[in-house]
């Protein structure tokens, strides 16, 4: 019999579990979790018994995001990226998002059919656990839907009666308009079973099928993957699709309050048995919205996806102002220590433009598109509630939605490169995808292969001819690669880049984005200005913007500034 436990947070989770399911139910479920959790505790003293620091994130933390078969030189892929890594990041980038390196069927490995098996083309738990002990790792939990391929979902098919709760199934004649859609794809799928034809809730393709977290025994197994994921050396997890993961039939069923509590329980069991593990929720939705996801008064997420950040810095780039960009960077909320924005530019997804929605018009958003076409990318659009469609993401690199074929290479090159110390200089932490940092261009001949717009920005590359374009002087991979290289080397040595310090948003010239950094417990300050437009800005004077102006230096030239200074069309400079 359990014994009462006097412990907080054990009765946080049981009342959730309780909220969750009722009573009964509640108590039931909890007498099961918490007999997982003492066994976790007591096999894993090393991950548990650490204490929880709210200041573990430092200016030193920058995040890769990459595939484990990214890099390919022959089989085992996953070791040929950690030669890769130690080669080329170690010392400038220390936390690495592999993506989802699990058996897969399709969206390059978000539709799981083995939660706990590594993909053997890519190798196997050792080559995860290696990786581990020289960077953090976040791993994907994509824990929303399942492959159809999966065990679950084959035996689901077959009638076993464990499994026949794990899915949603849903009579097609019933009216699920209001259920938000973030794609342009059904949200039943037809699929036979032994008990006849049956239609299954798919929120984002016919191949990943929705879990159903009214059922206790799949939320039990979901946790056990999740400790599963911290035993085999996970940092941060991040929670894949996560606003979709309870449905009501009448809603939107998205941002539900009992998604919002189940991520809280997973915030508490991580509390109780691996501290230091952080949760990252993705939500690709508007910024009130997805910062909904931090909780509040209770913890839920320690980071959050800045999705606005990627397509209103294209905006401004396109523009040539900055207006748009400091009106919202200005109104961003701070939320204190143990909470942290993830900022990027891309990713293996596409950018999407949905969290622009009442910041940029629909016009300024169909710009955006078009202009993703006009530079060889593709749109993804999705389905509104009333039958229309509108873009959701664009599918294209950021090298090539960011430039102009007739820019002259160096503008390219400063162009791009003056967008990322946007994302650097940012308060929170930065994330940069693996095809940014080699400054890759749009793989067309993937898309036609594949038939997906996705495809476009995760083209695998071979480790012979990637070293050969790194090591070439003038291509756009040995320049892009190397102006990071640099720019990551000086931002781990600034503290006023903590990414919980002050950040404040000056407003001097439409065609410059400035913000100024200071970290007060060292009384250190970063001022980052960036010329956002195609013209030569004169006069700028620096006594008016930073405090303690005795002298400027130029942290990226490392030279000393006059109080007056010029920026050359799109040049950027860290001063302090």
């Amino acid at each position: 019999m359990l014994k009462e436990n006097p412990n907080q947070t054990y009765k946080k989770i049981k009342g959730k579990l309780i909220n969750l399911y009722g009573q009964e139910k509640g108590e039931s479920v909890f007498a099961r979790l918490y007999e997982r959790m003492e066994e976790f505790k007591a096999n894993n003293p090393a991950v548990s018994e650490k204490i929880y620091n709210k200041d573990r994130l430092t200016e030193e933390d920058v995040v890769l995001i990459t595939y484990g078969d990214q890099v390919k030189d022959g089989d085992d892929t996953l070791d040929v990226l950690h030669r890769f890594l130690n080669k080329y990041v170690k010392g400038y980038i220390n936390i690495v998002h592999i993506l989802p390196f699990f058996p897969y069927s399709s969206d390059d490995g978000f539709a799981v059919i083995d939660y706990k098996k590594v993909n053997d083309k890519m190798g196997d738990w050792t080559d995860i656990t290696e990786l581990s002990e020289e960077y953090d790792l976040m791993f994907d939990a994509v824990i929303n839907h399942i492959s159809s391929h999966s065990e679950w979902f084959q035996k689901y098919k077959e009638g076993d009666p464990e499994y026949l709760d794990y899915f949603i199934e849903v009579d097609p004649n019933v009216d699920v308009s209001k259920v938000t859609r973030p794609r342009a794809k059904p949200l039943l799928t037809e699929v036979k079973t032994n008990r006849g034809k049956k239609h299954v809730w798919t929120t984002f393709s016919p191949d990943q099928i929705d879990l159903n977290y009214k059922n206790e025994d799949l939320l039990l197994n979901v946790i056990d993957i999740l400790l599963f994921y911290v035993k085999k050396g996970a940092s941060i997890i991040r929670l894949d699709a996560i606003a979709y993961l309870w449905k009501e039939i009448g809603t939107s069923s998205i941002h539900l309050e009992e998604t919002h509590e189940l991520i809280k329980l997973f915030r508490c069991i991580l509390d109780e048995v691996a501290p230091e593990v952080l949760i990252i929720t993705e939500t690709n939705v508007p910024y009130e919205e997805n910062i909904s996801y931090f909780g509040e008064e209770e913890k839920e997420a320690d980071m959050v996806y800045q999705f606005t950040l990627p397509p209103l810095v294209l905006h401004t780039f396109y523009t040539g102002s900055s207006k748009k960009l400091i009106n919202w960077a200005r109104d961003l909320k701070e939320f204190g220590l143990g909470k942290y924005y993830f900022n990027f530019l891309a990713s293996h997804d596409g950018i999407g433009v949905r969290p622009v929605e009442g910041i940029l018009t629909a016009e300024e958003i169909d710009s955006l598109a078009n202009r993703a076409k006009e530079n060889g990318g593709f749109v993804s659009y999705k389905t509104n509630n009333d039958g229309s469609k509108s873009p959701y993401e664009l599918n294209i690199t950021y090298f090539d939605a960011l430039v102009q074929e007739k820019e002259p290479l160096e503008l390219k090159i400063r162009k791009f490169i003056n967008a990322h110390s946007i994302l650097l200089t940012f308060r929170g932490i930065p994330a940069i995808y693996i095809h940014s940092l080699l400054g890759s261009r749009n793989y067309v001949e993937g898309v036609k292969m594949t038939g997906e717009k996705r495809t476009i920005n995760r083209e695998k590359l071979s480790l012979e001819k990637l070293e050969t374009s790194l090591n070439e002087k003038g291509t756009i991979r040995h320049r892009v690669y190397n102006s990071f290289k640099d720019i990551l080397s000086k931002r781990k040595k600034e503290s006023a880049l903590h990414p919980n310090a002050d950040q404040i948003v000056l407003d001097i010239d439409d065609r410059i984005f400035a913000v100024l950094r200071e970290n007060k417990q060292t009384n250190e300050q970063l001022l980052a200005l960036h010329n956002i437009s195609n013209e030569e800005i004169n006069d700028i004077n620096l006594e008016k913007v930073m405090k303690n102006n005795q002298a400027f230096k130029d942290v990226l030239e490392n030279n000393n500034l006059g109080k007056i200074i010029d920026l050359k069309p799109y040049d950027f400079k860290w001063i302090k």
